[in-house]
Parts: C-alpha cells; structure tokens; sequence
C-alpha cells in the first residue's frame, strides 16, 4: 500500500532528483560498469517477477475458458511462473549483492577525499565551522548515498518497468478497460502540483535545516557537558537542544499540515479498495455489454494492483534521491573548499625575521578583524599580545603559520612573503600551541614526537621536562607508552603541557603560543616560562597573554583593540603612558590580588 504521499514526494522531487542524479553520475563516472551491471540485473529480475502474475491470469483464462483444458499448455505456465520467479530471485540477489559492494567502495572514496581535502584545507577555516556540521557530512552524509546506490535502482527500475510492461499486456487484452485501469493514478497525479506549490518547498528546506541544528546542538551538548554542569549551566545547555528540537517538530508539524488533506486523498485513490473498486465497476459495465468476456477481468484485477504498488517504491526512490542529492551537495561544498596555493617555485626564508605590513584581515566581507597591521616580531624576543575579547589577538597570530592569508597586506618571514614558502618549509619553521587541545588516541611519547614522528625517546623525555609534565607522565601506567584515551586520561593543564612539550620537541624558530597556559597551573606556568628562556635564544616567540607574570617577561608588548595596534612597547615604558596597557596592568593585578590573596611578586615589569 502506498504511503500517503509518495506518489507526490517522487514528481515532487524530480527536479532536486535530476541535480542529484548529475552529481551521482560524476560520482559513479568510475564505477560506471558495475553501476551498469546493478541496473540491468535489477531490470531483468523486475521483468521476470512479472512471470508468476501472468502465470496466474493465463492460468485462469485457460481454466475458465470453455472446452478442455490444454493439460500441456496448463504446465507450460505454471514452469514459466516457476521459472520466473527463480530468476527473479537469481538476479535480484546478484544485483543487491553487486549494489552493496559498489556502495562501499563509494563510501570508502568519498571518505577518503574527504580526508584528503581537510588536511589540506587552511587551518582556520575549521575555526569557522560547527564540529557537528562536520561530523554530519563525514558520517551520516556519506551514509546517505548507500540507498541510492544499494537500493533505489532497483526501486526506480521496478517502478517504471513493471507498470510499463503491465500496461502493453493489458492494452493487448483490452484497451477500454485498461484506460479505465489507469484512471486511480491519473487522479493521483492531478492532485501532485497542489503538493509543489514554493510553500512547500521552503518547508523542505527548513526542515533541512531544522535537522542540521539538531545535530550540531547534541554535539556542543555532549562535548561541553562536563564545563556547563561544572557552572551549573546543565539546564540552559539542555534547553538549546530542545529549543532546536521544538522548532523540527514545529516545522515538520507545519510541513504536514500544509499537504495532510491532498496526501489523503492521493491515498484514497491509488489505495487497493478503490483501485479495485473502479476495475469491477468497468469490467461489469463491459462485461454485461457484450463487449469483456469474464475470464479477461481476471489479468486487471491482478495487474490493476500492480500498477500502483510500485508508485510507493517510487516515492521512495525519490526521497533517497533527493536525501542523497543534498548530501552529495554538502560532500561536494566540503570537497570544494581551496587549500591554500603552493607557491609554484617556493623560496627559503631568510633567517626568522616575522613582519607584517598593513596587514588586514575579514572572515566576512564587509567586517574587517584587523586593520592596518604593521608590526616586526625580532629574533631573540618574547611578544606578548594582549586586548580585549573579540580584538583580533588569535586572528593576528594564526597568520603567523598561514592558518589564514591577509586579505590585504602581506605577512613575510625572513624577508619572504609566506605565500612564497612551501607549506612544509614553513611548518618547520613555525610552531604553533593553541589554546583548545587535542591529544591523539596514541601513546603519549608519539603525541609529544608528533611533529618529529622519528624523535629519540631521550629527546622526548628533555621536551617534556622542559613543559613540566615529566614528573606527571611517569605516574602513568606504562609511562611514556601510555596510550591516552584508553589506559589514562589527562587533565585541561596536563594536556596542555603535553602540547607545550610538542611544540618545544618540533624546535621551530618561530614559537606562537595562542593562550597556551590558560588552563596551567601558576607552577607549571613557571615551568613553561622557564622553558621559554632557556630556549629562547634567538627564537622569535609571539605569546597571547592575559597573565601578568607572561606579560612582564616580554620583550615587547602589543596592544589590539578593535583589529588595530593601539600601543606597542616594552611593558615598563607602557606602564609610565597611563594608557590602555596601564589599565589592563591594574585591571589584572587587581584581579589577581582577589585571586591570590595578596600583591604578586614582579607586580612591575621589568
């Protein structure tokens, strides 16, 4: 029986149905022949499965025909319905079992340019990104193209070939009857345009839309439980996500609303009841004319029926069609995203010299984070920078590695412009901790030896005494050969000097540390700094600040407010201006006192 709009839902969709189809041939272009083998196996077995119906309406014609009954002929029909309907089985089995195989390499491709694409993408583009957004695409989008591949062939095929083939056999039969047949489907198709009016599809797409909030609210849920109950912030993180679920159910309620009363009767008129209903209605009409011989009512009763179950398997067809269309088109909008170009001749820099000259940079056009940016970071020197909330303090110091080009302006490192340096030149001469880590589900000397996978264990052990964190993994069960995530979980801090360790192991000459030990302990802040003047040397060390112990070790401070530099200099002379440095000195010192109860050592700057 069918659903109650599926006949609608397969006209419907055939527009989005073609633009996924172009995008599923471009998909299939390689699997070409196994597609191929899948459809007309599928075509053969739809076509056999008609074998056992005609099977039945000969064999009743012949039984209630009068004279004797053709023994030989009565056999002959029933092994042809047998035989029909073992090859039906045969090849409809060969073409699901050739379909799913074919479905898993499509996965595993998609899967693996995916893979391929993010690691090439610019870094700061994930910044910009719902991690269930993502996670949607990776997963349940890729999945989304196992029915058109696995199933709906043989959904779309049996739906147009069967009722093809049934209707040249009935018009053979009798062509009055066969018109009177198709008149519960012509019904149905009359009431389809009142089921594509454009309110219907905006609700389509804020249904789309609506799903996708879903997802990406449960995984900001799960990922940020343990903080928000922490802050007892549990109810209103629950609340977002039933904000989001109300609103699928307000839409989808709205949706169904808008087409429950023409679904009906679409139903109504492709149901088995009323199909029947206007055969015999026909049939006896001709029949008590002269113009049907009863044993012919027989072949429409049987076909009649058919001629609408496959429209539910249509309707299907269509639904994973155009869910497959929408998902190929996220797939694709991931796959498009441009890496940033390689520099077709790419040259070396010239020392670690990092300047920036009239920098500006926008996420969206029409807001620029920085503007007018010049600034030189020196080797041998520590600059700290610091501001407000929303300055543009991490989108300053994640062009340093080339997360992100300027919009304008140009960013150079020795002397060369960073668009000039081959992207793995540059990851060796640029290190970068970030503020929101994430250790690998390997041991902990391989997160340590991540950017040097061919360290030595002795200088994995130096880089973690130097981030203070040696102590801590020899208390693990298996020391440095712990795997974290299974055999030991580590704390906020603790995983941040494991990152810290990482950075220092890589011994790039450029060091940027975004808020790197804003989850550190004070001794372990003290560990790290130490760290840093040891190693300092002539490293070119660029640190997002917002403790004043960091703060007074600089060489020089710079002040954002607004994507602008406001103040610039070493943190003692600032202090003598009363400017906004000198207010976010007492704004801080004052917070620390709180904190600690009592005037820090060092409170002025060297």
């Amino acid at each position: 029986m069918t659903t109650t709009s599926d006949l609608a839902r397969a006209t419907k969709h055939s527009h989005a149905g073609s633009a996924a189809g172009q995008s599923m041939t471009r998909l299939l272009r390689p699997h070409l022949r196994s597609f191929a083998a899948v459809v007309i196996l599928q075509a053969i077995g739809a076509l056999t499965g008609l074998a056992p119906l005609l099977a039945v309406v000969e064999l009743g014609r012949a039984l209630l025909s009068p004279g004797p009954i053709d023994h030989a002929h009565v056999w002959t029909v029933v092994i042809a319905g047998a035989a029909g309907l073992f090859v039906r089985l045969l090849f409809t089995a060969a073409s699901s079992g050739i379909g799913h195989v074919l479905d898993s390499r499509v996965q595993l491709t998609l899967r693996r340019q995916l893979a391929a694409s993010l690691g090439r993408v610019p870094i700061g583009w994930f910044s910009r990104r719902r991690t269930g957004e993502l996670a949607k695409v990776v997963g349940e989008d890729v999945s989304a193209v196992h029915p058109f591949i696995a199933h709906a062939p043989g959904e779309l095929v049996a739906a147009f070939v069967v009722p093809l083939v049934s209707l040249i056999y009935l018009f053979t039969v009798d062509w009055r009857l066969t018109l009177i047949t198709l008149i519960p489907v012509v019904l149905a198709i009359a009431l389809v345009p009142l089921l594509m009016l454009p309110a219907r599809t905006r609700e389509q797409e804020a249904y789309d839309a609506a799903m996708g909030r879903i997802a990406s609210s449960v995984v900001e849920f799960v990922q940020g439980i343990s903080v928000v109950k922490a802050f007892g912030g549990g109810e209103r993180a629950h609340r977002t996500f039933l904000t989001a679920a109300d609103d699928f159910v307000s839409i989808f309620s709205r949706w169904v609303r808008g087409m429950s009363v023409v679904a009906a009767g679409m139903q109504l008129a492709l149901s088995p009841p009323f199909v029947l209903l206007v055969v015999l209605t026909g049939g006896t009409a001709l029949i008590t004319s002269g113009g049907l011989a009863p044993a012919d009512l027989l072949p429409f009763l049987l076909l009649g029926l058919g001629l609408t179950a496959p429209v539910a398997a249509l309707g299907h067809g269509f639904d994973d069609l155009q869910a497959a269309g929408r998902a190929v088109g996220r797939i694709k909008d991931v796959l498009a995203v441009r890496p940033l170009p390689e520099p077709a001749h790419p040259r070396p820099p010239r020392g670690h010299r990092v300047e920036l000259r009239d920098v500006r940079f926008a996420y969206d056009a029409g807001h620029e984070v920085l503007r007018g940016i010049d600034l030189v970071l020196e080797p041998g020197t520590v600059t700290a920078v610091v501001g407000p909330s929303g300055s543009g303090k991490s989108t300053l110091v994640q062009l340093l590695p080339r997360f992100f080009d300027p919009s304008h302006g140009s960013v150079l490192l020795g002397g060369v412009d960073l668009r000039e340096i081959g992207g793995r030149e540059l990851h060796r001469q640029v290190s970068f901790v970030f503020q929101d880590v994430r250790l690998l589900r390997v041991s902990v000397a391989d997160n340590i030896a991540l950017a040097v996978p061919r360290a030595g264990r002795d200088d994995v052990i130096r880089a973690a005494r130097l981030a203070g964190i040696h102590d801590r993994i020899l208390q693990l069960p298996h020391g440095y050969d712990t795997v974290l995530g299974e055999e030991a979980k580590l704390s906020g801090g603790e995983a941040q000097r494991i990152s810290i360790a990482r950075a220092l192991l890589a011994d790039a000459p450029v060091l940027v540390l975004d808020e790197a030990t804003s989850f550190a302990d004070p001794q372990t802040e003290q560990a790290v700094r130490r760290a840093l003047a040891m190693l300092g040397g002539d490293r070119t060390i660029v640190v997002i600040a917002h403790r004043l112990e960091t703060v007074a070790d600089a060489d020089t401070v710079v002040v954002l407010e607004d994507g602008a530099i406001v103040e610039r200099g070493r943190p003692a002379d600032l202090l003598t201006r009363s400017g906004r440095f000198a207010a976010f000195w007492r704004s801080h010192q004052s917070d620390e006192i709180k904190t600690h109860g009592g005037v820090l050592r060092g409170d002025e700057p060297r």
